[in-house]
C-alpha cells in the first residue's frame, strides 16, 4: 500500500514536471510566432528618396487645373499624405476612406493628396465616384517617377517643413498608420524599428 502511494506521488511529480516543460515550450513558440507576425508596416524599398531628407519639390496640376506644389515647406505648416492610386486598383478604392480617416485622426491637420498618371479620360469616372471629400487629385508621371512608385497603392508622408518622413507600399489601414508611427519614432519605417529592436534584444 505504502509502496503504491510512493509510486503514485512519483508519477504525479513526473506529470507536473512534464506539464511545466510543455508550458515553457509553448511560451517559447508564442514568442517566436509573435515576432513573425509583428506589424511590418508599409513596405519601404531601397529605391527613391530616403525618409528623413528633404522631399523633392514637384510642381503639378490638380484635377481642377490649379497649380499644386508637393514638397517644400507648407505655408500653413500642414503635413501631406500623398496616396498613389489607380482606377483599376481595387485595393485603392477600399483604402481611400481609411486614408481620409487616418489623416483626420492621426493629427487632424494632414491633407490627403491623391496621385496617379495616364490620360485624364481614364480617371473621370473614378474621380466622380471616389473623390468624395474633394481632396486634390493629380495626374503626374513625374511625381511617380520621383518616388519610384512601382506598385499600388503607395503612400508618401511629408511634414510641414518639407521633410519626407515615411513612404512605402500600403495595403491596409495599419500600413497607413505605420507611416505616422515611423514619423513619431524618427525612423524610416516601422520595419526598421522592429529590426533594430530585435537586434537590441539579441545583443
Amino acid at each position: 500500500m505504502e509502496h503504491g502511494l510512493i509510486v503514485s506521488q512519483l508519477l504525479l511529480w513526473i506529470a507536473v514536471i512534464g506539464l511545466g516543460v510543455l508550458v515553457l515550450a509553448l511560451l517559447r513558440q508564442i514568442g517566436v510566432l509573435n515576432e513573425r507576425i509583428a506589424p511590418a508596416g508599409a513596405l519601404l524599398g531601397a529605391e527613391g528618396p530616403r525618409p528623413g531628407t528633404a522631399a523633392p519639390i514637384v510642381e503639378v496640376e490638380d484635377w481642377g487645373g490649379g497649380s499644386l506644389r508637393i514638397g517644400g515647406e507648407d505655408p500653413d505648416g500642414r503635413s501631406s499624405l500623398v496616396l498613389f492610386v489607380s482606377p483599376t486598383c481595387p485595393v485603392c478604392k477600399t483604402l481611400l476612406p481609411q486614408a481620409r480617416a487616418v489623416c483626420a485622426e492621426e493629427d487632424g491637420d494632414t491633407r490627403l493628396i491623391l496621385a496617379s498618371d495616364g490620360p485624364r479620360a481614364e480617371h473621370a469616372e473614378f474621380v466622380a465616384a471616389h473623390r468624395a471629400s474633394g481632396e486634390p487629385y493629380v495626374l503626374s508621371a513625374t511625381l511617380g517617377l520621383t518616388y519610384q512608385v512601382g506598385r499600388l497603392p503607395y503612400a508618401v508622408l511629408i511634414d510641414g517643413d518639407g521633410v519626407l518622413r515615411a513612404r512605402g507600399l500600403v495595403n491596409t489601414r495599419e500600413h497607413l498608420e505605420s507611416l505616422f508611427e515611423a514619423r513619431l519614432r524618427g525612423v524610416a519605417s516601422v520595419q526598421e524599428f522592429v529590426a533594430n529592436e530585435g537586434g537590441q534584444r539579441v545583443a
